[in-house]
């Protein structure tokens, strides 16, 4: 059996779920797609083979490897994209949750049903009014930030993955832990007027760290909440070009050890400074389909 247990996203982690990118399938359409990025590279001819996918997730798993993480792997399902396992569950302390997640994904889900059966806890199916995707859940010791969208046009949003009806019921379940919404930009078009998840924008990286791109926020105060609450000196605040590179998006193996993509040269520049391996990885076709390090990585246990 599987021990799970998740308190914040900088521990020494244990074990992860990594994804993988055996048969694909064709290329969605372009009715098919559901987030502005992977739309472009469709229109522009530069949507990534598989091969290619193969070959950074590798080396990505070499990393992992290398600092003694224990790697679990989704069953392969046929014509499937199951590199991004971030956005179907997420854990919160020892629990786990089954995450609600946009329809054309379901299949997605059949991939981990095994890994979720050797786990020594229940798992918990979240109720259906609840939309939510893992890549939305920070979880900071005491506090878990959620990324969420509260306008109208909610429905018409294909970007918007967590409702507020999401906030409500986790406050109930986590009772022992802060529940601190963050409202995100989302566009079903506009590469850049989009966050996908709220790790497109913040992570945190260190009990007093974090990585913030103020682009992706809707509103200034939650910007200077984060902010205030880490310390400026302890921020790296991403520009707009890097936030576009989704420069939040990297991967804690532990406080001194980071994976990163090597085009993040300022960000792996400012980490090194503050005494952090960095291990750098070229993800840049994983990146064309609006995901990187953290969205392609399920993390079950982490050492407290």
């Amino acid at each position: 059996m599987l021990n799970i247990n998740i308190e914040n996203e900088y521990s020494r982690l244990k074990t992860v779920i990594l994804g993988i990118a055996d048969n694909l399938g064709d290329p969605p359409s372009v009715s098919d797609t559901f987030d502005p990025r992977s739309l472009y590279h469709i229109k522009n001819n530069s949507y990534p083979v598989e091969k290619d996918l193969k070959k950074q997730l590798e080396s990505f798993k070499k990393k992992l490897t290398k600092h003694n993480v224990e790697i679990l792997r989704p069953n392969n399902v046929d014509n499937c994209n199951q590199i991004f396992v971030r956005d179907l569950g997420f854990v919160i302390s020892k629990i786990f949750f089954l995450s609600n997640i946009v329809p054309n994904r379901q299949d997605e889900i059949e991939g981990i049903k095994e890994i979720l059966n050797h786990l020594n806890v229940g798992v918990i199916k979240l109720p259906e009014f609840m939309h939510i995707e893992g890549g939305d859940i920070i979880v900071h010791d005491d506090k878990v930030f959620i990324g969420t969208y509260s306008e109208e046009d909610y429905s018409s949003k294909i970007t918007a993955r967590t409702n507020n009806k999401s906030i409500d019921y986790l406050k109930r379940i986590i009772n022992n832990k802060e529940i601190i919404p963050i409202d995100i930009k989302k566009s079903n078009i506009n590469i850049f007027e989009n966050t996908l998840h709220l790790d497109c924008c913040f992570q945190t990286i260190s009990k007093d760290k974090a990585i913030v791109c103020p682009d992706g926020f809707k509103k200034k105060e939650d910007i200077e909440y984060i902010i205030k609450l880490f310390g400026k000196k302890n921020i790296f605040l991403a520009s707009r070009e890097e936030a576009f590179m989704l420069t939040s998006n990297v991967l804690v193996i532990s406080p001194e050890i980071i994976v990163s993509d090597s085009k993040f040269k300022r960000l792996n520049k400012w980490l090194e400074s503050k005494g952090v391996l960095v291990e750098r990885i070229d993800y840049s076709n994983v990146s064309k389909m609006s995901g990187l390090f953290r969205c392609s990585t399920l993390p079950l246990t982490r050492k407290i």
